[in-house]
């Protein structure tokens, strides 16, 4: 079980590798309202460009699209946690709740081992984690980068753009474990 941080969910690539592996039940996924509020409200300051109604179908088909994601009933926690950012104790909370063992997050100084530790929650950068899949089943990785590739048509993408951008998205151990493995 793993709960997905605002920031890893940002990314449109790195969002939907992370959809396409737990769609493939690799992993079980899990999102708060909360943590896709604060997506897509910085999707829409940061990109005016990008259509409301399109963000609010790409947020509903999230929801839609990995069964179990949304956790609920976290909130009596977060009075309770202690993180150097108490914004982010929202995030703690639902991992707890969920049950689940790891905060993927590009913010790891705000979810100390210290804080995490008691509550067997550790953090991981998306790159991390992305390798931990791939170390464990390359095949289920390799099949989203393809997915991604397959889905996208306007204008056709190459597995190595998809790749490259996944790169741009800090995932560099990652991608080069899977640049290696299609040599």
């Amino acid at each position: 079980m793993v709960l997905f941080d605002a920031n890893v969910l940002y990314p449109n690539v790195l969002r939907d590798l992370l959809l396409r592996i737990a769609q493939s039940g690799f992993v079980q996924a899990k999102w708060t309202d909360e943590i896709l509020d604060e997506v897509f409200r910085n999707l829409r300051k940061n990109r005016p460009d990008l259509d409301p109604g399109k963000l609010d179908r790409t947020r509903h088909l999230m929801n839609a699209s990995v069964r179990d994601c949304l956790v609920t009933g976290y909130e009596p926690l977060i009075a309770t946690l202690d993180l150097p950012d108490p914004d982010d104790r929202h995030v703690l909370a639902a991992a707890i709740k969920a049950q689940a063992r790891v905060i993927v997050t590009e913010n790891l100084r705000d979810f100390p081992g210290r804080a995490l530790g008691p509550w067997n929650v550790e953090a991981q950068t998306s790159d991390d984690f992305v390798l931990d899949r791939i170390e464990l089943c390359e095949r289920v990785v390799v099949e989203a980068v393809r997915r991604i590739v397959n889905s996208r048509r306007a204008p056709p993408t190459s597995v190595s753009e998809v790749l490259d951008a996944l790169e741009r998205c800090g995932l560099r151990k990652s991608v080069a474990a899977l640049r290696s493995g299609q040599e």
